[in-house]
């Protein structure tokens, strides 16, 4: 009995198996799908993504007060298209938030936030590395749904029974400012809800979570139709100053002195006004 597998002697050895027939005919409709995984492979292997962006492109890292989210948009289109090869990324969020991020050693380039209080801290601890510059200023209002469901007609209305309104927590800027109007106006009914940043409050009375919500003048701009504003008084004399200044931990000194300057230029001063924000 022969081993399983082996010929047996003077057996004539099998010829090599043959491709199918009809696989010839299908290559050439199938090159077209198979070249693109091949070419982004070989790109990968160069440091080029697909969209055609080197992999060691530099990068800008903008830590930034959420209410600047709707211009500093605008500035990171005019900054890339100027910076090619330059990925600007922004982070949105409470200022007091970054700057405790910024000052621990986050890997940034910009600080900007929504007062000088905040920024402080950052300089205190020696995170910036240039001198923060004012670019400009933003007030509160008062922002209600679109048809203003609970009739609120003043600021002193925050005080009725029944009605919700929120504000920011109070270690952010808008808080802080939101505290010192309620507290100048005698409205002694606390907020339903604290919130995180500015946009938070927005959305709470944009999707009708909340009768009413202090927010900057720049926000109730930004919302649109989807609010109705009202002034507060003795808001005009209380007014939030945006400092901005490079990081101590930048790797990208130059880029992040000429994104300080576009902000600070007619361009970036221009976006800001049309947005509702104060000149500094």
């Amino acid at each position: 009995m022969r081993p399983r597998g082996v010929a047996p002697a003077g057996a004539r050895p099998s010829a090599p198996a043959r491709l199918p027939a009809r696989l010839p005919a299908l290559l050439p409709p199938l090159l077209p799908a198979l070249l693109p995984p091949l070419l982004l492979a070989l790109l990968a292997g160069c440091g080029v993504t697909a969209d055609g962006d080197s992999s060691d492109a530099e990068t800008l890292t903008v830590l930034a007060a959420s209410s600047l989210t709707e211009t500093f948009g605008v500035l990171e289109a005019d900054y890339e298209r100027e910076h090619p090869g330059v990925d600007v990324r922004i982070s949105f969020d409470s200022s007091a938030t970054l700057a405790g991020q910024a000052v621990e050693g986050a890997p940034a380039d910009v600080l900007a936030t929504a007062d000088e209080a905040t920024m402080a801290t950052a300089v205190d601890a020696g995170t910036t590395a240039t001198e923060p510059e004012v670019f400009a200023t933003n007030t509160l209002v008062l922002v209600v749904p679109a048809g203003n469901p609970a009739g609120i007609g003043t600021f002193a209305d925050l005080g009725q029974e029944g009605v919700d309104y929120v504000a920011c927590e109070e270690s952010a800027p808008c808080g802080a400012l939101a505290q010192t109007l309620l507290e100048a106006n005698r409205v002694q009914a606390a907020p339903r809800s604290f919130e995180v940043d500015v946009k938070a409050v927005l959305t709470k009375v944009e999707l009708d979570e909340a009768d009413a919500g202090l927010v900057y003048r720049s926000d109730a701009v930004a919302a649109g139709e989807k609010v109705e504003t009202f002034e507060i008084p003795r808001a005009a004399g209380q007014v939030n100053r945006y400092p901005i200044a490079t990081l101590e931990q930048s790797r990208s000194p130059d880029l992040a002195q000429s994104w300080v300057e576009l902000v600070l230029s007619e361009r970036g001063q221009s976006v800001l006004g049309d947005a509702g924000f104060g000149t500094p």
